[in-house]
């Protein structure tokens, strides 16, 4: 759910602590889910499921970094129902059968895609333990597995230019290889790396 630069540019972790875990007004408005979905690596770290969105002409994150999820339709009971649902469409990563949930994080406000309309979105936090056999669809490009070490690390935080009407913003980004984590999905992966050493802690870690 989103030119280069370099710098301190971490957000302080303080303003993880100002942000509402759940908006007031959140269920007045349309609802978007999505899973921050995690397992452990060969070298006992762990790693980070991102997606590369499909490129579509006229999508404003099209190609970009972001975790697996979607838009909350009728059928789906709760916000995470949702997340697992459009996971499995999207990537073939099955959260009901092989993932374990962790948490749930803070409510973000953004906008949807084809109108300027305001839209919640609820991030999970998913540990995965299933087969590493995957099959994503036509809406994602590519599905990448990121060391949590790397993705903290501040030597590999920067900047990304944003153009707007108003003028050029300079927003925080994690760049990995030629993939570039920025905006919302940043903003999510701030607040999971606050939580990395309580989910390293349950049971089974």
């Amino acid at each position: 759910m989103n030119n280069k630069g370099q710098g301190s540019v971490i957000p302080k972790r303080w303003k993880l602590n100002i942000r509402p875990r759940e908006l007031p007004f959140r269920r007045s408005l349309a609802r978007a889910s999505v899973a921050l979905i995690y397992r452990k690596s060969e070298d006992a770290g762990m790693e980070l499921l991102f997606i590369q969105r499909a490129r579509k002409e006229g999508d404003p994150w099209s190609g970009d970094m972001a975790f697996p999820g979607g838009r909350m339709q009728p059928e789906d009971a709760t916000p995470r129902a949702a997340a697992v649902r459009e996971t499995l469409e999207e990537t073939g990563v099955d959260l009901e059968s092989n993932g374990h949930f962790q948490a749930r994080l803070s409510d973000l406000l953004t906008r949807q895609h084809s109108r300027w309309r305001p839209m919640v979105v609820t991030p999970y936090v998913y540990e995965w333990r299933g087969p590493q056999t995957v099959s994503p669809n036509h809406e994602v490009e590519k599905m990448v597995w990121i060391p949590v070490d790397y993705l903290a690390a501040q030597e590999n935080q920067g900047e990304i230019l944003w153009h707007t009407r108003l003028g050029t913003l300079k927003l925080p980004c994690c760049r990995y290889q030629d993939y570039c984590i920025w905006g919302l999905s940043y903003s999510m992966l701030q607040e999971l790396l606050a939580l990395e050493d309580k989910l390293q802690a349950l049971p089974g870690k």
